[in-house]
């Protein structure tokens, strides 16, 4: 499958929430789009299904935490379990992205946003899908961002 053809969600996996953002491999371009809750180890599923519904994407990135030394963590097995899930109940390609950094940078994102004044939500909500969207501008930016399905 082809992700020229439209849209991407991209999801940046915790376990309060889940962060997502929206791109376009044409524009190369990706923005933030709302948070998905986790409770007790539960996602909403549901939430997820109105995204899917809504923007009818072509496919899905999961950032992928690594530890600082690339190898595996608890969290990264969270989140290919997620990927897995989303991958069987969409019937979608499902990517992986190293998203080591990213909450760093959302952060840093989010703290320039408030000093201008433009941040008006929950700030926790707002960095987790800050954090998808930089998780889907690195996979978009990538030259072979398309090899990395699982």
């Amino acid at each position: 499958m082809t992700t020229a053809a439209g849209y991407v969600l991209a999801f940046d996996v915790g376990t309060r929430t889940i962060g997502v953002a929206i791109g376009h491999p044409i524009s190369g371009s990706a923005r933030a789009l709302s948070t998905v809750a986790v409770s007790h180890g539960r996602i909403d599923w549901s939430a997820i299904d109105i995204l899917v519904k809504d923007w009818q994407p072509q496919a899905f990135v999961v950032g992928l935490p690594l530890a600082l030394d690339g190898s595996e963590q608890e969290m990264t097995r969270h989140a290919r379990s997620f990927a897995g899930e989303l991958g069987r109940r969409y019937n979608r390609d499902v990517h992986e992205s190293d998203e080591r950094f990213t909450s760093k940078e959302a952060a840093r994102r989010f703290a320039r946003q408030r000093a201008q004044g433009t941040a008006k939500r929950k700030h926790g909500a707002e960095i987790d899908a800050l954090a998808a969207q930089i998780i889907l501008e690195s996979w978009l930016a990538h030259p072979d961002h398309k090899a990395t399905s699982s």
